[in-house]
């Protein structure tokens, strides 16, 4: 379509001198007119663009107007050309029925009737000639936004790409970034168990030097006062092993806790002796607890362990002496991001030495320790960092160096009521005299531990039955024997394993109480405590084989009345 003929006049006046008149008049008035002869070309100048439309009635009279309608229907949007008709004075009925359904097809029309004067009809065309260049102009726009909306379409669909590209090469980048992360992580890993295996090989070969040397000794002394040494000097070294025991599983957060209800204060309070004990003339302890401080969720043992470790550890962070505040405090939702709910938060805090800010970050790390060969594990505040976070909690540590260190363990609050029962070890109890107490029947696989086991129990006043399996063990009940009692130890080779086994008995003789030990084994533990089953951890003392063999048979003979109910009455 030119944009020149959109500014044309057509001209449709097929009958006399009112085609040529008109056009030269419009001419005249700075229009361009075209003359078409034919309705047909009529409509094929329309389509080559028009501005409006000038017609003469009666050329329109027995002409076939579809083509025309068709084009005025196919009309875009903005478009709707004006018709200027001229009309006679014919006023017949169907006339001017003729002349409404010509005014209906072409939409647009003005009517003017002859005569007409030159002027009026130039004023005519003029008009319709403004209303169609606002079209135009209308179209103009109409053009401009949907060719802005491409170009935007293009820009995004440009911008979509650059962004899908960004984030591939961003995906790449973090994928890269987690690669490099897990493989420092690893070299880690490897690192902390290298150390981890090192510090463990360092102290347990020092351990076992002792003893095997020690046994070495006996044979070759006679003098029985240096034998007891020697003895005592095992008997600390397997302490020791035991003890170092105990802080690797807290460091690696499996050991088992037994969590209750604790006060706190008073639990503190009353190791004010032990302290003492544990700490120089020149280093004093001072409780800062308020009234109101709640109780805690924790294992009580294993917390006055945690306690005494941070004291001996301030205690050697002051060489001159100095003062260990223990402060408790009240800390509700304290939702810092790491911790949320009720927390009590208990402070130990010295006036020693302190800490530089390299060694600060690795305080928690295992076997890393400032002090001299010999003198620490390394293993303390890993374990205190395992106890609380398996109890829960967590553990901070604020230090400078000249200042001082506070470390600050932070225990879940419990609204239960604390029990008055305190949890220390009873060193006084009284080894029963050797007499009969029963049978028992010991499932060990290890001979040499079953020969040590068999010895204590011997000398506790029992009659033993060694199996090396579970098999055997079920082997040795299926032959009839009397057993008053089976000791088991958890892991065993068979494939079947001490808890397995308890489970077993309980099924065919459930009139045997039932006994584990354990060094450690996480699942099978558990499972014994969820099936109600006594565990006695090793390594342990004849003392102490000797209570839980006696809480085992009382637990057991409790369980058994109430099963059986109340005793009927004759």
């Amino acid at each position: 379509m030119s944009v020149d003929r959109d500014h044309q006049v057509l001209v449709f006046a097929p009958i006399g001198r009112d085609a040529q008149a008109s056009a030269e008049l419009f001419r005249s008035a700075n229009l361009e007119a075209i003359n078409c002869r034919s309705l047909p070309e009529l409509v094929s100048e329309m389509t080559a663009g028009v501005g409006a439309v000038f017609l003469a009635e009666e050329g329109l009279f027995g002409k076939d107007t579809a083509p025309l309608a068709r084009w005025i229907e196919s009309q875009p949007p903005w478009s709707d050309l004006p018709f200027v008709i001229l009309t006679s004075h014919r006023e017949q009925p169907s006339v001017v029925a003729w002349r409404r359904s010509i005014v209906a097809l072409l939409r647009n029309v003005s009517l003017l009737e002859r005569p007409v004067q030159p002027m009026t009809l130039t004023s005519a065309i003029q008009s319709a000639m403004r209303a169609r260049r606002r079209q135009y102009e209308i179209r103009a726009l109409l053009e401009a936004r949907e060719q802005t909306a491409q170009q935007l379409e293009k820009l995004v669909v440009e911008r979509t790409s650059a962004l899908e590209e960004a984030n591939e090469q961003l995906r790449l980048e973090m994928a890269e970034r987690t690669r490099v992360e897990e493989t420092l992580r690893q070299a880690q890993k490897i690192e902390a168990i290298g150390q981890l295996t090192g510090g463990v090989a360092h102290d347990f070969n020092n351990l076992l030097m002792v003893i095997s040397g020690g046994l070495e000794m006996l044979d070759r002394q006679t003098d029985p006062n240096r034998r007891r040494r020697l003895m005592d000097g095992m008997i600390q070294a397997a302490q020791r092993g035991a003890g170092l025991t105990r802080q690797l599983l807290a460091f690696s957060r499996r050991q088992t806790l037994r969590p209750e209800t604790v006060d706190v204060a008073a639990q503190i309070g009353g190791m004010r002796e032990l302290l003492d004990r544990s700490l120089r003339g020149d280093v004093h302890v001072e409780f800062e607890f308020p009234d109101s401080l709640w109780p805690v969720e924790v294992d009580p043992g294993e917390h006055e362990l945690v306690i005494l470790n941070l004291a001996v550890n301030a205690r050697d962070a002051m060489p001159n002496g100095g003062t260990i505040l223990v402060r408790g405090e009240n800390l509700p939702d304290p939702n810092d991001g790491q911790i949320a709910g009720d927390y009590v938060r208990l402070s130990v805090v010295d006036t020693g030495v302190g800490m530089t800010p390299e060694i600060l970050p690795r305080v928690f790390e295992p076997f890393f320790t400032t002090k001299d060969i010999g003198k620490g594990s390394g293993l303390g505040l890993a374990q205190v960092h395992g106890f609380a976070t398996q109890s829960r909690g967590t553990v901070r540590i604020k230090s400078e160096e000249g200042r001082g260190t506070t470390i600050e363990l932070y225990l879940p609050r419990s609204f239960n009521v604390p029990s008055n029962e305190r949890h220390l070890i009873d060193l006084n109890w009284v080894r029963p005299k050797k007499n009969n107490h029963g049978r028992v029947l010991l499932v060990e696989d290890d001979d040499e531990v079953a020969a040590l086991v068999s010895e204590m129990l011997g000398q506790l006043g029992y009659d033993v039955t060694r199996a090396a399996s579970g098999a055997a063990a079920l082997g040795a009940l299926a032959d009839g024997r009397s057993v008053d009692l089976i000791f088991s130890d958890i892991m065993m080779p068979g494939g079947m394993n001490g808890v397995e086994l308890a489970r077993e008995i309980k099924r065919r003789r459930s009139d045997i109480p039932v006994l584990l030990t354990s060094g450690y084994s996480e699942a099978a533990v558990h499972d014994a405590e969820a099936a109600g089953i006594q565990i006695l951890s090793k390594p342990y003392h004849i003392d102490e084989l000797a209570a839980a063999l006696n809480a085992a048979k009382s637990s057991f003979q409790l369980g058994a009345r109430a099963r059986s109910g109340p005793a009927a009455t004759h």
